[in-house]
């Protein structure tokens, strides 16, 4: 089993790029996968063609919220975190053919991801050996990083958009993952769509990481998200799909 995780500033392409990620090892056969959304916009799900709402599950937030203030359980005694790992499986997991997907949700009480966060962490610490690869798409910030959701991971992707701020978050990235302690291998950098092509040979000179390559600009892309259809009905033509699996290859998938 190999865990993924991207991470980078909001807009720059985190989330298609792990939707386009995970459709290039469904096609392989690298399956299953479970997706992890712990961005609260919860982008992942539609990206992937799962209504949440739809398939009777709840996010983790969601399920916290009914479990210990809706019911007016007590979060003194055993950690809630455990209390609640059955309900997260039972409740939140949305079961496809090819992949499985957990969400996060919005906060669970205003200021603090702490109680999802531990609770999923201690989720995904039980059942994940039966997956080829969990794949976790984070949010902006580094805050749930920060709390290693979790600790063992292979690779870590930073993807980037054209700005100053994007370089300075690679190397505040890669700095939080060493100082928590996550255990990962390899510390890749992607540009998104948006970055120039002509950039790319600046970027490799200025990143002391490996970089893989670009995310081709695709309007279906656009098209789809803007319709709210799945990105795995991309056809294998797609530039933006023929680009990611060309960087994952490089990668080793």
């Amino acid at each position: 089993m190999k865990r993924l995780v991207s991470v980078g500033r909001g807009g720059s392409g985190k989330t298609t790029f792990i939707a386009l990620t995970a459709k290039h090892l469904i096609e392989i056969g690298e399956t299953p996968l479970l997706l992890v959304d712990v961005d609260p916009d919860q982008n992942l799900a539609e990206m992937v063609g799962v209504d949440l709402k739809e398939q009777g599950k709840k996010t983790v937030s969601e399920l916290l919220l009914e479990t210990f203030l809706q019911r007016g359980g007590t979060t003194v005694g055993v950690p809630p975190s455990e209390r609640i790992e059955g309900q997260i499986w039972e409740k939140g997991l949305y079961e496809g053919n090819s992949f499985d997907l957990i969400a996060v949700g919005t906060k669970f009480i205003e200021g603090c991801y702490c109680l999802p966060d531990a609770a999923l962490k201690t989720a995904l610490e039980g059942l994940t050996k039966t997956y080829r690869h969990v794949i976790v798409d984070s949010p902006a910030g580094l805050e749930h990083l920060n709390r290693r959701i979790t600790s063992q991971v292979d690779d870590i992707f930073d993807i980037i958009d054209p700005s100053q701020k994007s370089f300075h978050h690679i190397e505040r990235a890669y700095r939080v993952a060493k100082e928590v302690k996550i255990n990962f291998k390899n510390f890749y950098v992607v540009a998104g769509y948006r970055v120039p092509g002509e950039l790319e040979a600046e970027i490799k000179e200025r990143v002391r990481h490996p970089y893989l390559g670009k995310i081709a600009y695709d309007k279906n892309v656009e098209k789809l998200v803007l319709t709210g259809k799945s990105l795995l009905e991309l056809p294998p033509t797609s530039p933006a799909y023929v680009s990611v699996k060309t960087l994952m290859a490089e990668a080793g998938y």
